[in-house]
């Protein structure tokens, strides 16, 4: 089993920063991509931003040029700065790990989730 644990949630003003963490451990051969997600309140759950393991990243649209994704592989975490958040952001965001686990399999991991809260 792998575990993603999410930190660094939280309430902050429009206009202001955030950085997500998100680490992953238990029994994982390799990572290849991670991501983040999240769910407003009502909506489905929608895709932020993904990194490869060899840092090819892909954004949504509406965070372009406001977040950025990074990893750091030799401690098997994922990373998300906002800026310039707006209240739209407002949601749960989720990890997401696609990886190889000890029997070479190919598996997919969530984590429980942090709560983003942007105020007006």
């Amino acid at each position: 089993q792998v575990q993603l644990v999410e930190s660094g949630g939280g309430l902050v003003q429009a206009g202001g920063s955030l950085r997500l963490s998100c680490a992953a451990s238990g029994s994982i051969f390799s990572i290849n991509t991670m991501g983040w997600y999240r769910q407003a309140t009502g909506e489905q759950r929608e895709l932020v931003a993904t990194i490869t393991n060899n840092g090819i990243t892909k954004y949504a649209d509406s965070v372009k040029g406001r977040f950025t994704i990074s990893r750091d592989n030799a401690k098997n975490t994922v990373y998300l700065q906002m800026n310039s958040l707006k209240p739209e952001d407002t949601a749960v965001y989720y990890c997401n790990a696609d990886y190889i686990g000890p029997f070479r399999y190919g598996m997919n991991a969530w984590g429980k989730g942090t709560l983003v809260t942007v105020s007006s």
